[in-house]
């Protein structure tokens, strides 16, 4: 009977150690690649936080060009090709359904601002007008801001793509199917905030 029970607990032993081992193995391969991927989707869940607080900025500008645009052209009282630009860059960005799309209409939203911004420091009376001035300032705010969103989104899409990359991120997203972000990459000379100068002209000099 004894005899019985010594075999029968040495057969138990046989399976128990390899079980043993196949948990001990299999916590050790899984338990990383969980850490691994809820760190992934804090850091993903970041960088779209961080893309949101760029689309406020964003759209804060896309709502206050207009106002500055109308301005403009009631104290020109004439239309010019910049109006048109903006209207149909403010268009754009309303009904862009991606960030790419949403970047793409930013960009060209910050040319033809570049523009306006051009034709009121060649005209003294738009400078000299109190609510054109006040829409500058408002303006030249929203753009630091802007810049500021800007810088925070890449620094989090940096911080994601780099866990991509490292081990054992770049396994777990293999398998899981998490993909690098694209930084922030305005249009060239666009990342510096616009300079808006509301002194008064200096008046050409006469020819004598």
């Amino acid at each position: 009977m004894s005899t019985d029970l010594s075999t029968s607990s040495r057969g138990r032993r046989r399976w128990l150690i390899p079980l043993i081992v196949v948990v001990v193995i299999g916590l050790v391969v899984v338990l990383p690649i969980v850490g691994s991927y809820n760190s992934l989707v804090n850091k993903d869940q970041a960088v779209d936080t961080q893309f949101a607080n760029v689309q406020v900025q964003l759209q804060r500008r896309v709502d206050l060009i207009p106002n500055l645009s109308n301005s403009v052209k009631a104290a020109l009282g004439q239309e010019r090709a910049v109006f048109g630009e903006i209207a149909q860059a403010r268009t754009q960005y309303g009904s862009a359904g991606s960030a790419d799309a949403k970047v793409a209409a930013a960009n060209r939203m910050e040319s033809a601002l570049s523009r306006l911004l051009v034709i009121v420091e060649q005209y003294p009376k738009l400078q000299s007008n109190q609510q054109i001035r006040d829409l500058m300032v408002e303006l030249e705010g929203t753009e630091n801001r802007i810049a500021q969103e800007r810088r925070d989104y890449n620094v989090a899409v940096n911080d994601y793509n780099t866990s991509v990359r490292h081990f054992p991120g770049s396994i777990t997203a293999g398998i899981f199917g998490f993909d690098r972000r694209p930084p922030f990459e305005a249009t060239p000379g666009s990342q510096t905030p616009p300079t808006v100068d509301l002194e008064p002209s200096s008046p050409p000099a006469s020819s004598g």
